[in-house]
């Protein structure tokens, strides 16, 4: 078991793992508060895949990738995930203002 040290490869790896075999793929998620470490780990029994970061940042990629997980279960392994992502088409933003007031 070898920790993936490129977050985009362990994405990639984690999904193409997940839709070759949606029904044994299981998604772990470990925090180790006294290290400060979380840990991801997916597996189908024949393969696992492991990512362990320290950064604040990595949060952020961590809840996309529960979204794109979430979205492939819900939806079925062929689900467009590009939702789940949250990248949104420009036209469908909105464009907010300040919080001022209304004129």
């Amino acid at each position: 078991m070898v920790y993936i040290t490129s977050w985009d490869e362990f994405a990639d790896r984690t999904l193409q793992l997940f839709r070759a075999d949606p029904e044994s793929t299981r998604y772990v998620m470990k925090y180790r508060h006294c290290d400060g470490k979380l840990v991801l780990k997916v597996t189908d029994n024949r393969e696992c895949l492991k990512f362990k970061t320290d950064q604040a940042q990595d949060a952020k990629k961590m809840e996309k990738l529960n979204n794109v997980f979430f979205t492939l279960m819900a939806r079925g392994p062929e689900a467009d995930t590009s939702e789940a992502t949250g990248k949104e088409p420009v036209d469908a933003q909105s464009t907010k203002k300040g919080r001022g007031r209304k004129q």
